[in-house]
């Protein structure tokens, strides 16, 4: 059995699914949550915050940021994949990001009654 991969954003203390090739920022946007963003390959750096915890990995080699702040913690989710196969540790994957702007998107309003 595959265990899931969940992103908790904070402050907001929301936690999304992250299907398997989904980046964080996809992830977050699927789920209604909104994350600062700009370019959405790496190298605006508008996306950047701090991991709390879990590991990631990037689709591109070398993602915008200095060696400094990948040792502080920053990542860019919207490069960013999760760091270990789904599942691989028979345990559930769970990423915590600080991403003090991030933003519930308003739920859809429902379509108007027919007539």
């Amino acid at each position: 059995m595959t265990l899931p991969t969940s992103l908790t954003i904070l402050p907001l203390g929301v936690t999304v699914p992250v299907v398997p090739g989904q980046s964080l920022l996809e992830a977050a946007l699927a789920a209604g949550v909104s994350l600062p963003r700009s370019c959405r390959n790496g190298t605006c750096r508008a996306c950047r915050c701090q991991m709390r915890s879990g590991a990631v990995r990037y689709r591109i080699d070398w993602p915008g940021l200095s060696p400094d702040e990948r040792d502080a913690g920053d990542i860019l989710p919207c490069v960013a994949l999760p760091g270990t196969d789904v599942g691989e540790t028979g345990e559930a994957v769970n990423i915590v990001i600080e991403a003090p702007l991030a933003q519930r998107q308003p739920a859809p309003l429902p379509p108007p009654p027919s007539t």
